[in-house]
């Protein structure tokens, strides 16, 4: 017994295609932009320091806390000038890869 599947528009690049999807492709998980106000880690490590406060206005490139991974310790420093919103890490926590460590907010510093 054949099951009769149902063709779907694909857009490429303007133009527009009728096809079949896979279950693969069916149940994929969409894609997000990442919120430039998270900061996540990158690796698996413990917090070894934390250099900021919630509230406190930071310049860009500076360290915001240190993440040891693989007996490396990692800056984590500013994208640019703003304000912590909030610390969701604490010293010594040992954290996994793509844990929001900070939020944070882009505030003009003078």
């Amino acid at each position: 017994m054949t099951e009769e599947k149902e063709f779907k528009n694909l857009v490429v690049q303007g133009a527009v295609y009728k096809t079949t999807y896979t279950w693969k492709f069916e149940n994929r998980l969409n894609w997000e932009a990442p919120n430039p106000n998270h900061i996540y880690s990158f690796i698996p490590g413990t917090i070894i320091d934390i250099f900021v406060k919630p509230k406190e206005k930071v310049k860009e490139g500076q360290t915001l806390l240190l993440l040891e991974a693989m007996k490396m310790q990692n800056q984590v420093r500013m994208p640019f000038d703003g304000e912590i919103v909030k610390i969701y890490v604490t010293k010594d926590e040992v954290i996994p890869r793509k844990h929001l460590m900070l939020e944070i907010k882009p505030v003009r510093i003078k």
